[in-house]
């Protein structure tokens, strides 16, 4: 009667310390998913701030498009396991730098290499890793810009610094990105050789698009800044739109440009 006993102590013992153990290991991993939102959301609020201040400020803003994703655990669980990595969260953070995914389109090729300049500069953010598929395309014809960047974030009892993969690339680039994902996705990864050397012509075809597309860009801006020498300097007609009045604006230039 003694021993039944003391095995239902020990099963009950058991039980709650394997609901305990539930319960921990749910808690990190929540902690463990909220900490790449987190960071997610972070480097989307820089990115943010750039394309808000070009836009106001500046005469165009590099920054077209702005998106990002987040990998649910079990498609984390499952790159893990397809890598052979260690089924625990260090092991994961460590070997899966792609968790949080960030994408930027830009207009221009040499609009890349500005936003990445601009975000590798900043003083919390740490560049761990760069591949430059624009310089040297995949041999599928794929280019893009990528950045596996680590960014602290602040918790309530630590600070977790927690990487981001950024895709930086341009509206050409990212059309023929999203049609061969789609070939690849409807093909089941096994496609025609002949669809193959399609895609790689459309990439060459895309990349003569972006040089070609800059250069015009670029004597545009060269005749606009023949026109802009002509204008009036104290005109406000130019501006983008501004938060504050434009009386309040004359103001401010009229006491810059009153004799001392």
């Amino acid at each position: 009667m003694t021993d039944a006993v003391d095995r239902s102590s020990d099963a009950g013992s058991n039980s709650l310390a394997s609901i305990a153990a539930m319960r921990e290991l749910k808690l990190e991993l929540t902690r463990f998913m909220m900490s790449y939102k987190f960071a997610s959301d972070e480097m989307l609020t820089k990115i943010n701030i750039l394309k808000e201040e070009f836009s106001s400020i500046h005469d165009y803003s590099p920054i077209e498009h702005v998106s990002s994703r987040l990998k649910s655990p079990e498609g984390i669980l499952k790159k893990a396991i397809r890598k052979g990595y260690p089924l625990e969260l260090d092991g994961i953070r460590d070997n899966i730098q792609d968790i949080a995914g960030i994408r930027i389109t830009c207009s221009f090729i040499s609009d890349t290499y500005r936003i990445r300049d601009l975000l590798a500069g900043q003083r919390d953010v740490t560049v761990l890793l760069e591949k430059d598929y624009i310089q040297e395309p995949k041999a599928n014809g794929y280019q893009s810009l990528h950045l596996i960047v680590a960014i602290p974030v602040f918790m309530s009892d630590r600070v977790q610094p927690v990487t981001v993969e950024i895709q930086i690339r341009t509206i050409a680039m990212d059309f023929w990105a999203s049609l061969e994902h789609k070939i690849f996705y409807k093909y089941n990864g096994t496609v025609p050789d002949t669809l193959v050397e399609d895609l790689r012509q459309a990439a060459d075809a895309a990349n003569r698009l972006d040089v070609k597309m800059e250069l015009l860009h670029d004597q545009v801006v060269a005749l606009e800044s023949v026109d802009a020498g002509d204008a009036d300097l104290f005109s406000f007609d130019g501006l983008p739109p501004f938060p504050l009045p434009k009386g309040l604006l004359d103001s401010f230039m009229r006491g810059r440009t009153q004799p001392e």
